[in-house]
């Protein structure tokens, strides 16, 4: 069994739902929202998080469903530069197993996935006061509107996999499960 600690990047939609719907995933210690970029072709700056997990509780794997489930994996739209969707390697090894589980994903979906893997390059962290956006006011009318309703899907299409505590007793401010 893996004891480490390991890290990822996700990018694709706003990083206050991206951060919110991982935060809310048992094994995932940490997340950090802000901008990556890639070595290479797309090497500009793209909103997303760095995701900090325990693979003997949550896989590469089920983080990449997850990140395909949460946004527009298939959909190339106007701010796709912005929202770029991508999984970043943050060591060499992670690339092979990142392609390996995209291909395999592919199959859960009726089109195409634009998701690419790329190599993680540099992190620019987002101010700290919207940090932890979602939890530290989930009644906030963007939180409301916007980041439950991907929160109640994610329930119902992945529970096994949600820290039910967090999204029930976080300062018995969210209405998720109240």
């Amino acid at each position: 069994m893996d004891n480490t600690i390991k890290t990822i990047g996700l990018s694709g939609t706003c990083y206050w739902c991206t951060e919110a719907i991982f935060l809310s995933l048992h094994g995932v210690t940490k997340v950090e929202q802000g901008w990556l970029s890639s070595v290479g072709e797309h090497d500009w700056f793209s909103e997303g998080i760095i995701v900090t997990y325990m693979p003997e509780v949550i896989s590469l794997k089920n983080l990449i469903s997850i990140h395909l489930h949460t946004h527009s994996s298939t959909n190339i739209h106007s701010m796709r530069d912005k929202y770029r969707s991508a999984v970043y390697a943050m060591e060499p090894y992670q690339m092979t197993e990142i392609k390996h589980n995209l291909a395999l994903l592919q199959d859960e979906f009726d089109t195409p996935l634009i998701t690419r893997a790329y190599t993680f390059n540099q992190f620019k962290l987002s101010d700290e006061s919207i940090q932890n956006y979602y939890y530290s006011d989930p009644k906030r009318p963007y939180c409301k509107n916007i980041i439950t309703p991907k929160l109640k899907n994610l329930l119902d299409s992945h529970a096994h996999l949600m820290n039910k505590n967090k999204l029930s007793i976080e300062h018995n401010k969210t209405i998720l499960l109240s």
